[in-house]
């Protein structure tokens, strides 16, 4: 992967590849069958969701979508819903220009706080870019499984986010 992806907010018609990637990001962790066939539902994104998610994918030149992210909720107070990146191209700055383009949007849109429901395994990245630990949330798709609860929070007066 040698060019910087684009975002853009996801169009309709991409939810079944978005949610495909999803489930792929999700295995690079090492899960079981088992455990990715729980998480399929709650990872399973429609086309008639994609805009009230705000749904913002990263695609290469060549048409390839390589990640995703939802900001999800309303001002004050919001949620990242879902942010995946394709295995094959985690470590390569998809997630990080994600998360940037999140808050860039978040401040635009009047959020203060947005909080992330993250699996255990990508806690160290989302601490890495700002966010907190605040204490600890049921799994959705898990039984009993326990996930970190962080937050983010965000300056008012931090820049305006570039155009996509």
């Amino acid at each position: 992967m040698s060019a910087a992806p684009r975002l853009r907010p996801a169009r309709p018609g991409e939810a079944a590849r978005l949610s495909a990637l999803a489930l792929r990001s999700k295995g690079h962790w090492g899960y079981d069958a088992a455990f990715l066939d729980a998480c399929r539902e709650e990872l399973t994104l429609r086309d008639d969701q994609l805009a009230a998610r705000r749904t913002v994918v990263a695609e290469l030149p060549d048409g390839r979508i390589v990640g995703f992210r939802t900001l999800e909720g309303r001002p004050p107070v919001g949620e990242l819903g879902m942010m995946f990146v394709d295995p094959d191209a985690i470590g390569r700055g998809i997630g990080r220009a994600l998360i940037a383009d999140l808050l860039a949007e978040a401040r635009a849109s009047g959020f203060r706080l947005i909080t992330i429901d993250a699996d255990p395994n990508a806690e160290a990245f989302y601490l890495a870019q700002g966010a907190v630990r605040v204490g600890a949330t049921p799994s959705g798709s898990i039984p009993g499984r326990v996930l970190p609860r962080l937050e983010l929070r965000l300056s008012p007066d931090a820049p305006a986010p570039a155009p996509r």
